[in-house]
């Protein structure tokens, strides 16, 4: 299995030059050079597997075992997921008049990225370990609980900043660190958000068992429709539910947003353009103007373009502001259709949840269900439909008791309140991205000096 950029000016890479990439070197973003097609037989075969087992089988497809072998592939994969807490790894609520939301969130820090990152960091650690080398990597904005699972870590090899500041002012020294390519190639420098194509693959799982969950019969031709509802804020979720549609999954793609609309108005319109500022939303994590993991479904919606695919995204650089081309906004339609929802929504929806089933939602996942209700208060057809839910009620205390409710707090989150933390405070006027770099060269010169004294 090969991959290639979807600006098409880049050396194409096997899946782990694709891991260890992030970004392609074009600016564009690691795609399979060929999907694979998944006939009836195929997800018959699949429609009784486990959330771990249809990962294997997704990774088997598209890592390839000249890289991992099949039964490597399935220790990494076991050991990913051995951290969990729900026994199923993901769960299926079946909540009342038809409300299927699909748990993502039983790992250690409560939210759906857990899934990817696990997997991830093993295929990583497999790599590193054949070749002897390191990765240093870097990583963004978080939330308080994530902040206290981080910064009581107090190992030699984690170092944590706090910013004074927001994550787009956090950005601009991470770009400026990634810029230099000597830096980033001298210290083995790497990024882990879902532009990563490891992190999509293993998301295409969620919409596969969200499938088989709440398909009513396999045994019809053609084989029923699931509707699919994803809240999202950079699109990795939607991406990877659009390759699952594109290789054989018969699930319709609903993409619920906050009022931060751009996807929004991308299905509605073909506007793909930038507002003029990120508004704060309940639905914090979706709080994001470039949701850049659309550049994966143009250019699926293209036929695989490349050249089509760079215009577009050149454009959208230089001038922020982009019209799909009618064809394209149309396949786009055909593929999906979305919503967008206010706070107000937000509350109304988690407070309706919790009165119709004592279940919590947390804000993001309040985002899918509002849809849901909307269809139903509409009594529309009902086609089986899930919810995707990203991340606990625990992770958001104050939106949970913004909509009138009480906040479940698990025992093991209480915990890290009395834990040691460590923290070096980035603050306003400091250089960041010299603090950056010291401290990634200090922990590149530690680890060459583990090596050396390991091998004397």
């Amino acid at each position: 299995m090969w991959y290639v950029s979807t600006r098409g000016m880049a050396p194409r890479v096997d899946f782990e030059g694709a891991l260890f990439s992030g970004y392609a070197s074009d600016g564009g973003l690691f795609m399979p050079e060929e999907l694979p097609q998944l006939n009836r037989e195929t997800l018959c075969q699949w429609s009784t597997l486990s959330y771990p087992g249809l990962v294997k089988e997704l990774c088997a497809l598209f890592i390839g075992s000249e890289l991992i072998p099949k039964d490597d592939l399935n220790d990494l994969i076991d050991r990913a997921f051995s951290r969990f807490r729900h026994r199923d790894v993901v769960h299926l609520s079946r909540l009342r008049n038809g409300l299927n939301v699909l748990e993502l969130w039983h790992g250690v820090t409560y939210a759906f990225k857990d899934l990817s990152l696990s997997c991830t960091a093993q295929f990583l650690q497999y790599f590193l370990e054949k070749k002897e080398k390191h990765v240093t990597v870097v990583i963004g904005h978080c939330t308080k609980i994530q902040e206290l699972q981080m910064t009581t870590v107090l190992k030699e090899n984690v170092h944590v900043f706090g910013v004074e500041g927001n994550s787009d002012e956090l950005d601009e020294p991470i770009k400026a660190v990634f810029a230099d390519t000597v830096f980033v190639k001298k210290h083995n420098l790497m990024s882990l958000n879902s532009i990563n194509w490891s992190r999509i693959l293993v998301q295409m799982a969620h919409h596969f068992f969200a499938y088989f969950q709440c398909a009513p019969s396999l045994d019809t031709h053609p084989l029923p429709l699931v509707e699919v509802v994803v809240p999202t804020g950079a699109a990795g979720n939607l991406a990877a539910g659009y390759i699952a549609q594109k290789i054989g999954l018969p699930i319709r793609l609903v993409v619920a947003v906050n009022r931060n609309d751009i996807i929004h108005r991308t299905v509605q319109q073909g506007d793909f353009s930038l507002s003029e500022v990120v508004k704060s939303t309940l639905a914090s994590a979706m709080d994001i103007q470039v949701p850049y993991n659309m550049e994966r479904v143009f250019w699926l919606l293209s036929g695989s373009d490349s050249q089509v695919t760079r215009a577009l995204m050149e454009q959208f650089e230089r001038t922020q502001s982009l019209n799909l081309p009618k064809e394209l906004h149309s396949k786009l339609s055909e593929a999906m259709t979305s919503e967008s929802v206010s706070d107000e929504a937000i509350i109304q929806t988690m407070g309706r949840c919790w009165d119709e089933n004592q279940y919590l939602l947390c804000p993001h996942s309040a985002v899918a269900v509002n849809y849901h209700y909307q269809q139903m208060d509409r009594q529309q057809p009902s086609t089986p439909r899930c919810c995707l839910a990203p991340a606990s009620a625990a992770k958001f205390p104050e939106a949970v008791l913004a909509a009138g409710l009480t906040p479940e707090t698990p025992a093991e989150i209480r915990a890290l309140e009395h834990k040691e933390t460590r923290c070096t405070p980035m603050r306003r006027g400091d250089t960041w991205m010299l603090m950056l770099r010291d401290t990634i060269e200090d922990l590149s010169w530690r680890w060459k000096g583990h090596v050396l004294n390991a091998s004397q």
